[in-house]
Order: C-alpha cells, then sequence, then structure tokens
C-alpha cells in the first residue's frame, strides 16, 4: 500500500503543471470570469493556491519538523496583490514555489507523520493530517477553478445543459 507521502507527492506534483497549462491554453478573460456573483473564477484560485504556497503549506511544513505551533490562515485579510499579472505568470510563480515546497517535502520521513503542534484555531493536528489538507486543498481549488471555466461552455450547450445540472451555477441558483 502507498504511504500518505507517496500520495500527496503524486497529487502535489500534478498541480502546477495542470496550471501552466491552463493558463498557457485558455484566454485570461475566461480565466477571470467568475462563474457568479461572489464566486471564485479560475485566476482567483490559482492566486490563492498561489498564497498559500508561499505563505501556508512551507511556513507549516517548516513549523511541524521544528516542533512549534501553527496560526490560522485567513485568505480574506492575508492576500497578496499580484496586481497586473497574467495567469500565466501566477501560474508559473506557483510552480516555482509547489518545486521548492516539494523539495522540502522530500526531507520528511514516514515517522515524522505523528508530530503533532497545536494548530491556533483547529487544536491539536498531525503533519499527516497536515499532508491530506494540502493534497486535498489543490484539488478542491482545482475542481473550483476548471467549475468556473465550465459555465460558459455549460450555458451554450442547448438540449445536453441538463446533463452538467451537478456542476451548472444557474441551474444550482435556480
Amino acid at each position: 500500500m502507498e504511504t500518505v507521502l507517496v500520495q500527496v507527492q503524486s497529487v502535489l506534483v500534478t498541480t502546477a503543471g495542470r496550471w501552466l497549462n491552463l493558463t498557457d491554453k485558455i484566454a485570461d478573460d475566461l480565466l477571470l470570469r467568475a462563474p457568479a456573483p461572489g464566486e471564485w473564477s479560475a485566476c482567483d484560485c490559482l492566486r490563492h493556491l498561489l498564497d498559500t504556497e508561499r505563505d501556508v503549506f512551507a511556513v507549516r511544513l517548516r513549523a511541524f519538523m521544528a516542533g512549534q505551533d501553527i496560526p490560522a490562515f485567513d485568505p480574506d485579510t492575508e492576500s497578496h496583490d499580484y496586481g497586473d499579472r497574467t495567469a500565466f505568470q501566477l501560474a508559473d510563480d506557483f510552480a516555482r514555489h509547489r518545486s521548492e515546497n516539494l523539495a522540502l517535502l522530500e526531507q520528511v520521513g514516514a515517522l515524522d507523520l505523528a508530530r503533532t503542534v497545536q494548530h491556533s484555531e483547529l487544536g491539536p493536528v498531525t503533519l499527516a493530517q497536515l499532508l491530506h489538507e494540502w493534497a486535498a486543498h489543490d484539488l478542491m481549488h482545482t475542481v473550483q477553478a476548471e467549475r468556473a471555466l465550465m459555465q460558459p461552455f455549460i450555458a451554450g450547450s442547448g438540449p445536453w445543459r441538463e446533463y452538467f445540472r451537478d456542476y451548472d451555477v444557474a441551474l444550482a441558483s435556480a
């Protein structure tokens, strides 16, 4: 059976490539389009992933290895201003940070997974739990971004639209 480390790494190693491909091939106007008012566009998801790659997961991983407690992260108040950077530039920056963080993750061994620290909001957490959350977080926001990208295609699919009911923002709010 694969270890947690192998499973997590297998997810984390794919994310940057997915984003580089999406942002290289898909026009920025589609990447910037929110699926509905108040929801994140694909580019918003990418910015958030970049924020957490820079300021959350590597920081927390280092804290676990040093036996230090970890603070909560509030994406509404702790996000960076990326100015007028294109989606591809954001994805490229994300890829660079992810590569550095994967190298950091290589230093973690199976015995480290049981390390426990205090999270300022959640209480005691283990390194294994953090790694599961990191992989789930990657996948969640990539799926969220792809759902945003789907909306104009779903809306234009005519009689097939019903097949997309689970992903159709307009039908879900009706």
